[in-house]
């Protein structure tokens, strides 16, 4: 008596397992193919599981290296056997960024940043791995001259964010408070960063949405490589006794084991590429091996829900087969595809975003709707392909031979074809309703600075200003490539007399600078060395007034600062004449007392800081780093700066390059996707394509056939993207209480998808060649 109820299921299920574990070569490739899309799909779910711990790694490493906060209360600490000056030395190289700081020990056992073996003594420097490389590389030339210590031991990983960041610490020996250091107790600071705000929250659940939708839906479709093969296979089991339920429970036992082979195989290559992540770059993102943990829940539902996955895909691809003894019967033909419960998904998806996800910069976000709603409009787009396809190629007729190949096959078999481009669909898709929502936020974390970089490029500040401070200035004019240096000091000058807690001090600006500095800063005309000018500002008549309370001329001002042993007292001369002011460079207004060099020392103001702004020819080869190495060499702690006229949110700019990491790795998943799907799908008709080059039809002809075939459901798939995303976009921009900004940027979102579909076809074709052999039709 033949077994029933769970027996009967488990010796199906065992049935399946055997046939794709031992089913010949070709029950192996099938399998292979299954198991290989799988598993690149659960790699890249692994590796998306791990990016929560390599983000808190990486912080709790910055946090480490923080300096410990000082005391809220009481006088600042002073010198002591373990703590040390500090002063920012970064600096940039072509278009690497370098985190730089200039250190001093106070005494014997000075606190050491994270991953800093010894204190580095005046002159020496310790470096990242990936700074040391560069350094000791022709590359690194220009770096060497601007970093001229001696490097005397590596920074840990411990103190580093990622294996390529460039990282230095460097000794000194004449750091002072003076000149801009700064006292360090200790290193670790636990205090939380700035949050996300409400729009960047929506942007990051978009972002994980759009990346991950696609692996799931390419995961779905790899558990149905060699679907036609296992039908035939099973109609031979009904041939000899087998019911419709123990076919459809073999095949799900064969999907069963190329899935968990898949996760094998996953594991595998995550285990794989895991010790290799530091050696990838990708969109300037890298990481530590052992920042690649996956989230043991994640883990464990991916382990769940990929097998679970592959036999719910299964049995609901059967419902559409009838397999008989004699044959297998696809209900496609007669009944079509319908499109009544397809099309609900994508408008729930609309309705959930419109409905529970309305967001702005003051209201928190709720992440599951936003989420929830993205995903039903994405995998509605991906139910909708198939139907779309169907419909359209229904209805072609006539034309060249290729044509009429290629249609002929899409209206006997349009599910393999849509299936081969629901991903890219899919992506592009997610892709210009991120760009979308990415434009209309453009406006909210790009910050118009007002900085004229026609006028200057380039900032210099130095806190350092020692000696002859106009020095500086003929530095940087020295410099190859120099057209142009505005560069002054500036200090602060106040009314003398004693004023009580509360009263305001009149207090304005002292800037010296020579005559051509002076005219960029303020409306002169007439200046020779030893003049001196009252500037009021160019708009705002009160603070004019407020100048003249401090500027009086004949009368006396004074310079002081905290730091200063004495104030700093001079006359304004009673003819100096007042002139309005002009807006600099930097896109600052100037004002107050302007004096030439030959007027006042410089050199003797308290709290002075010396400022270059700098104008270079751009085609100077490497004009930016000479210009660099000059402010290194004037004073190493120096802060320099590039003029932009639009500065970027860092937490804006770090989706956004997540995004670009992420997209990268999603689309070369979908292409070898693709590439594997394409394979499939030809050698299922290795046997047609044999007999139509016996009867003599030309290689070029199904070539082109081929080509056909792939190009109708990728030119509807990337219409209903276009479609799809824009609608999406839209909906996430009135979510966000914006509009959308430019109708016309999927544009090279779709032409990418394109050319990603047409390099695959290209590389199908020589497997294809080799399958249009004659030898094709052997059989055993």
């Amino acid at each position: 008596m033949p077994p029933s109820g769970i027996a009967a299921v488990a010796r199906d299920l065992g049935l399946g397992i055997r046939f794709a574990a031992g089913g010949g070569r070709e029950g192996w490739i099938r399998t292979l193919l299954t198991a290989v899309g799988v598993g690149l799909g659960v790699a890249l779910l692994l590796l998306a599981s791990s990016v929560p711990h390599l983000i808190d790694e990486q912080a709790a490493r910055g946090q480490a290296r923080a300096e410990a906060p000082l005391p809220r209360s009481g006088p600042p600490p002073g010198p002591s056997d373990t703590s040390a000056l500090v002063i920012g030395a970064d600096t940039e190289y072509r278009d690497l960024s370098i985190t730089g700081r200039l250190l001093r020990a106070d005494g014997a056992n000075p606190a050491r940043p994270p991953g800093v073996a010894r204190f580095p003594a005046p002159g020496e420097m310790v470096v990242s791995p990936a700074l040391k490389e560069l350094l000791a590389s022709p590359r690194g030339e220009l770096l060497r001259e601007r970093l001229p210590y001696r490097v005397t031991g590596t920074v840990g990983d411990a103190g580093l964010l990622s294996p390529d960041e460039l990282v230095y610490y460097a000794g000194s020996g004449t750091l002072t408070t003076a000149a801009g250091g700064h006292r360090v107790i200790g290193y670790g600071d636990r205090s939380e960063g700035d949050p996300l705000s409400p729009l960047l929250i929506v942007l990051v659940v978009m972002v994980c949405v759009v990346l991950l939708v696609p692996v799931a839906i390419f995961i779905a479709t790899a558990v149905r490589f060699g679907g036609d093969r296992r039908d035939r296979r099973l109609a031979a089991l009904r041939l000899v006794g087998a019911g419709i339920p123990a076919t459809r429970r073999i095949a799900a036992g064969e999907a069963l084991f190329g899935s968990v082979l898949g996760l094998v195989t996953g594991l595998a290559l995550f285990l794989l590429g895991r010790p290799f992540v530091g050696a990838v770059k990708v969109w300037d993102v890298s990481a530590f091996p052992a920042d690649l943990v996956p989230d043991p829940l994640s883990a464990a539902l991916v382990a769940v829900a990929v097998p679970v996955t592959a036999v719910l895909v299964t049995l609901v691809a059967m419902r559409s087969v009838v397999i008989e003894p004699l044959g297998v019967v696809r209900r496609g033909r007669e009944r079509g595809r319908r499109l009544w419960w397809r099309l609900p998904v994508p408008l729930a998806g609309v309705a959930v975003l419109g409905l529970e996800g309305r967001a702005d910069d003051l209201e928190p976000v709720a992440p599951v709707p936003i989420a929830t709603g993205a995903v039903l409009v994405l995998v509605g787009l991906a139910l909708l392909l198939p139907w779309l396809v169907e419909a359209c190629v229904r209805g072609l007729r006539g034309g060249p031979v290729p044509w009429q190949l290629a249609t002929r096959r899409l209206q006997l078999s349009s599910g393999s074809a849509s299936r081969a481009v629901v991903g890219v669909t899919v992506a592009v898709a997610g892709a210009i309703a991120l760009q979308t929502l990415f434009a209309a936020m453009n406006a909210d974390f790009n910050r118009v600075t007002g900085q004229d970089p026609s006028r200057a490029q380039f900032a210099a500040y130095s806190e350092n200003v020692t000696g002859d401070a106009t020095s500086m200035i003929e530095q940087f004019r020295a410099t190859e490539g120099v057209d142009l240096v505005i560069g002054s000091v500036e200090a602060y000058a106040t009314r003398p007399g004693v004023y009580d807690e509360d009263d305001m001090r009149p207090t304005t600006s002292l800037t010296v600078g020579d005559c051509p500095t002076l005219r960029e800063l303020a409306r002169i005309g007439a200046c020779e060395d030893g003049d001196t000018f009252v500037v009021h500002p160019a708009r705002g008549r009160g603070m004019g007034k407020w100048v003249d309370e401090t500027a009086r001329k004949g009368e006396e001002i004074v310079v002081d600062s905290d730091r200063a042993r004495r104030p700093y007292r001079w006359t304004l001369p009673a003819d100096s004449p007042t002139v309005p002011g002009r807006r600099d460079p930097m896109g600052e207004d100037h004002w107050g007392i302007m004096v030439t060099t030959g007027a006042i020392d410089a050199a003797a103001l308290p709290g002075a800081r010396a400022v270059a702004q700098i104008r270079v020819d751009p085609d100077s080869p490497d004009v930016a780093e000479r210009v660099r190495n000059t402010a290194a060499r004037i004073d190493p702690g120096m802060r320099f700066v590039t003029l932009a006229s639009v500065q970027r949110d860092r937490q804006y700019a770090s989706i956004q390059t997540g995004l670009q990491a992420g997209a990268s790795a999603v689309l070369l998943l979908i292409a070898a996707s693709m590439l594997v799907s394409q394979l499939e799908q030809l050698r299922e008709r290795r046997r047609l394509l044999s007999v139509l080059v016996a009867f003599g039809t030309r290689r070029s002809t199904l070539a082109w056939s081929v080509l056909w075939q792939t190009a109708v459901p990728v030119l509807l798939g990337l219409l209903l993207a276009v479609a799809g995303g824009l609608g999406l976009g839209a909906t996430l921009t009135w979510m966000i209480r914006k509009q959308v900004s430019d109708w016309w940027l999927f544009l090279p979102l779709a032409g990418a998808g394109g050319a990603l579909i047409l390099l695959v076809t290209v590389l199908s074709l020589p497997p294809l060649w080799r399958l249009m052999r004659p030898d094709g039709l052997r059989t055993e």
